[in-house]
């Protein structure tokens, strides 16, 4: 049987069907292009085991209680049927790239979790599947770290973010009565990534104790795996700053020591216990640190799926690198020889051709941030971020190349977009509101450093890379918020708004 053949028949059939794994910015972007773009006798299903839509970025408004839930989140069952979109609340277990010995197309194996259906499982069959599942966020892999014990917290979820604030105002209340308070904001994990939207809460969490009265009652620190503050896994950065030029460092260490924020770097959380982090320092020390409150991002895994081929043999090992492979150069090699033509462009599996992997569910080749290593062999360095932006631009080529490949009958892979090429941006505002809060704002040109082209500024291009401090940053980051919530409700004229 030629395999590939089969495939082809497939996948360029007349009518194809496109299954999405996963709703949040990567399944939501790709599921909004490829139904507004495809004729309606192509299937768009979307599976995923969350009942809502949720605009993430604004979790850290949810986290100091200037945003409720509510107001960040909608269901997504009447959306889809309204713009007839399938959907499925299942979690998707196991991947099935050629069938197996009863059903021929390739699908995938889902149990439903919602609770008309809790419990059954589906064949989910596809001509093309989009894992857009994001990451496992992986608590376990530090001790004691679970959202809501041990007084931590997360801004992760709308859930852990609600949460986040019955923490913080209790405390806040405990401060108005004459408590002293510790604070501590940071990453979970010697490996944790997302340092960015854990830098936004810190100066959220200070804007909001500062609007209670209660600032000069805490001492707010920040702890983090970075070597330097402003590395936020991207290894740093020299920006433009107004007239001048400046490392990413010393930005964020003026905006700590503006706002009386102590930092700890080179830290690797690894245990967690009632009001006390331990952790390992790059040195090799290992040491405590006390808290009333503290927000720690854990570190992120995949989803430990499993691949099976027609013949029920296990083949995970050619989908998966913890996330999903796609067209990256994943040969080990010293960090001196990583270059940005290791990251991917097209999000495509290699074994598997219909099979694509945008946002953050793609396996990334290596760290952008320079490994490092304690003397006892501990990794202490950020994983490689990959935040809205770019998970929005990968699901929108990835959609694109899809419907090219479908409307020409043959594989199309003229969209192409790499973390190389791609900029991105982190707002981090303070405050709410339009007269009151500042906004941090830092953009990135390319996310992945490349030294050949840009070889005397860092690897990235100065005017494209560069950082603002202000209200005007603040009315951006809310702007955003509207904006792309939306967008996300596919309202009228939704894809005039840029990813």
């Amino acid at each position: 049987m030629n395999l590939c053949a089969t495939l082809d028949s497939q996948i360029f059939s007349l009518m194809a069907k496109i299954v999405i794994l996963g709703a949040g910015i990567s399944g939501h972007v790709a599921a909004s292009h490829l139904r507004r773009k495809l004729k309606k006798e192509h299937e768009v299903v979307v599976v995923s085991p969350n009942s809502n839509y949720q605009w993430i970025p604004s979790n850290i408004w949810v986290g100091v209680g200037r945003m409720k839930s509510k107001e960040i989140l909608f269901p997504l069952a009447p959306l889809y049927k309204k713009k007839g979109i399938g959907y499925k609340q299942a979690k998707v277990t196991t991947f099935y790239p050629e069938g197996d010995s009863e059903t021929d197309k390739p699908f995938v194996l889902a149990q439903y979790v919602s609770p008309e259906k809790k419990g059954e499982t589906e064949k989910i069959t596809y001509d093309y599947l989009i894992n857009a599942t994001g990451p496992k966020l992986n608590f376990e892999a530090t001790e004691g770290l679970k959202p809501g014990t041990y007084k931590t917290y997360s801004v992760c979820t709308y859930t852990h973010a609600d949460h986040a604030w019955e923490g913080l105002r209790a405390l806040i209340e405990e401060m108005k009565k004459g408590k002293k308070a510790k604070i501590v904001i940071g990453t979970g994990h010697a490996k944790a990534t997302c340092q960015g939207a854990a830098f936004e809460y810190i100066l959220n969490v200070e804007q909001e104790l500062r609007r209670h009265k209660v600032r000069d009652m805490a001492e707010i620190t920040w702890i983090s795996n970075e070597y330097e503050l402003g590395d936020f896994g991207m290894d740093g950065m020299l920006l433009s700053y107004g007239s001048n030029i400046m490392k990413s460092h010393e930005m964020i260490e003026m905006v700590f020591e503006d706002r009386n924020i102590n930092w700890i770097l080179g830290a690797g959380v690894n245990k967690i216990e009632d009001g006390r982090a331990h952790y390992e320092t790059l040195e090799g020390e290992h040491k405590t640190i006390d808290y009333d409150f503290a927000m720690l991002i854990p570190s992120f895994s995949g989803h430990g799926f499993k691949a099976f081929d027609k013949n029920n043999q296990d083949i995970t090992d050619k989908l998966f690198k913890g996330f999903m492979i796609v067209d990256a150069d994943y040969t080990p090699k010293p960090y001196e020889e990583w270059t940005v033509q290791d990251w991917p462009e097209t999000y495509q599996n290699p074994s598997y051709k219909n099979i694509f992997a945008p946002g953050i569910a793609f396996a990334p080749p290596h760290s952008i941030s320079r490994p490092r290593k304690s003397p006892n062999g501990t990794e202490i360095f950020p994983a490689p971020p990959r935040t809205g932006m770019p998970s929005g631009i990968t699901a929108k080529l990835v959609a694109d190349n899809i419907i090219e490949s479908i409307k020409n009958n043959k594989e199309s892979l003229h969209h192409k977009g790499s973390m190389g090429n791609m900029g991105a941006a982190c707002i981090a505002s303070a405050g709410f509101g339009m007269t009151q809060g500042s906004g941090v704002s830092i953009t990135t040109f390319p996310i992945v450093p490349d030294y050949k082209k840009y070889p005397d500024t860092q690897g990235r291009k100065l005017g494209k890379t560069f950082g603002e401090i202000g209200l005007a940053g603040h009315w951006l980051k809310l702007m955003l918020h509207h904006a792309f919530m939306y967008k996300a409700k596919m309202k009228p004229f939704w894809w005039l708004i840029p990813e």
